[in-house]
């Protein structure tokens, strides 16, 4: 998909609408620098956005994605070819989040260390150690817990019996026991608890 072939599509549809980026954001509760990123060609709408976008602007979700309105004649062609293309960059970034989740674990890890290290070997009052390591920790958990959220809703975990994959709540990643990124959890589809492991499509 062309990012700015749809930017410049979507501002199109919205001056024809007779609206600024301001009345557009505001019927769906965003500001107008994320219209202005998607008119840029910067970011997509989000995926729970694009359905109402479409209808404030009465065009198709297959036109939106194409950048201009389709013609019928070859309108299932271009729908699959952008639904593939879809699940794709979804794949992409998804990959590149798990990745981030890895620095982020790393670094937290290496500032608790810091911390650590510096309040057991450097000299200074008691009552200064103590905030070294509270700040510390408090930093290491914060990191972990966004390092959490990103593995539970990058890509889909598997069930060992169903094969259902499918994108748990961070309750149940949050309290898995788990190996690396392999957690033990129940399925919501045949409800037996297994070792499932992080995959990044859908099928």
């Amino acid at each position: 998909m062309d990012q700015i072939k749809i930017g410049k599509f979507i501002a199109q549809c919205r001056k024809e609408k007779g609206l600024t980026q301001m009345q557009l954001a505001e019927k769906f509760g965003i500001t107008d620098r994320a219209v202005s990123k998607w008119e840029n060609g910067k970011a997509m709408p989000d995926s729970s956005l694009m359905l109402e976008l479409c209808s404030e602007l009465e065009i198709t979700v297959n036109d939106l994605l194409n950048g201009e309105v389709t013609e019928m004649t070859n309108y299932k062609e271009i729908y699959e070819k952008n639904l593939l293309e879809m699940v794709k960059q979804k794949e992409e970034a998804d990959k590149r989040m798990l990745s981030l989740e890895i620095l982020i674990g790393i670094f937290s890890i290496i500032i608790l260390i810091a911390f650590v290290f510096t309040a057991a070997f450097v000299n200074m009052a008691d009552w200064l150690r103590i905030v070294l390591l509270l700040v510390g920790f408090a930093v290491c958990l914060v990191g972990v817990m966004f390092a959490l959220k990103i593995e539970q809703e990058a890509g889909y975990y598997e069930c060992a019996h169903c094969r259902h994959r499918y994108v748990p709540t961070f309750k149940s990643v949050l309290w898995a026991p788990h190996v690396n990124r392999t957690r033990h959890m129940k399925c919501p589809e045949c409800g037996k608890k297994s070792w499932q492991k992080k995959v990044i499509s859908k099928e």
